[in-house]
């Protein structure tokens, strides 16, 4: 079975803070991601960088784990307009369900750390899909 994994999990993997053990227990799963988490994970990095958090090298070298992680990237065309509907129904927005529409048509569920995410899809329809990362 297929993990869907958001880019909150993936950064744990190259950023040292709470739960990065449990994110890194989520490697040896078959892991999906609709094909922007990198995007958004860089921009995280460029977060951190710009906040002085990292540096720019240790921007870069976080990017190239990133990479190179066990994550199948989807194509978001075929679930754009599910996510978008889940969005007006779940009031919230459309990236993060696109991860949500992923795991809706691959019959699993979306690994996260946001829980405002998680709490937006705890409604019929989505309850129980989008999960918290434990740890």
């Amino acid at each position: 079975m297929s993990v869907v994994i958001d880019a909150s999990v993936a950064l744990k993997w190259v950023i040292d803070e709470p739960g990065s053990e449990a994110a890194a227990e989520l490697r040896r799963l078959h892991l999906i991601a609709p094909a922007f988490w990198l995007a958004e994970a860089a921009n995280a990095l460029w977060r951190l960088e710009r906040t002085g958090q990292i540096s720019t090298e240790q921007a870069n070298m976080r990017l190239s784990g990133l990479l190179s992680a066990p994550v199948a990237a989807i194509s978001i065309e075929p679930y754009l307009g599910e996510a978008l509907a889940l969005a007006a129904r779940l009031n919230h927005p459309v990236y993060d369900c696109l991860y949500l529409a992923l795991a809706i048509a691959n019959d699993t569920h979306v690994i996260t750390a946001d829980r405002r995410f998680a709490a937006a899809a705890d409604r019929p329809g989505s309850a129980g899909r989008v999960r918290v990362l434990q740890g």
